[in-house]
């Protein structure tokens, strides 16, 4: 039980640190940004420009907050499981650094339409004019996909069904 304990201490230390970095860049963003023009890294390619996003990528959902706050306790609530069912294993790791990712995302973006009514974006790629993002949206994106990755290539079947099994059933 001390291993889980601590496990899940880490866990959650890695999420204060992410969402609390998601936060500081999205602060600073917009003090550097709100009312200046972009930032330019890379002419053509990338810059810092500041967007208030109301929605979801791509700008869907416009307005649709209470959607986004149950999306949210949704992650939550999966991670929460997750974390309880994962054994305390160095094989696990992995999938605990993708969850604590995609926690930490979800709760970023969820900070900011607490308080704001809004998501702060600011990275932009002109070169393709990819929809403006921010660090939590490559928390959840990155670990999502990684997570996708884990379970085709490094879990096998019978881990991924233990996730799905309720204590003390049978396998």
């Amino acid at each position: 039980m001390n291993r889980k304990r601590n496990h899940i201490i880490v866990f959650l230390a890695g999420f204060l640190c992410l969402t609390w970095f998601d936060q500081w860049t999205k602060h600073l963003a917009a003090g550097a940004l709100v009312g200046n023009g972009p930032i330019v890294v890379w002419d053509g390619v990338f810059e810092f420009l500041y967007s208030e996003n109301r929605g979801a990528a791509f700008g869907i959902l416009q307005g649709r907050q209470g959607f986004f706050f149950a999306v949210a306790i949704a992650v939550f609530g999966f991670v929460a499981y997750a974390m309880a069912k994962l054994p305390a294993k160095k094989r696990y790791v992995p999938m605990e650094v993708c969850l604590v990712m995609v926690m930490a995302g979800a709760a970023g973006n969820l900070i900011d339409r607490v308080f704001h009514g809004y998501v702060v974006d600011f990275l932009y790629f002109k070169l393709i004019d990819f929809p403006i993002f921010n660090v939590a949206d490559c928390y959840v994106t990155v670990g999502t996909a990684l997570l996708l990755v884990l379970f085709l290539w490094y879990y096998s079947d019978e881990e991924f069904d233990m996730l799905l099994r309720r204590r003390g059933e049978e396998a």
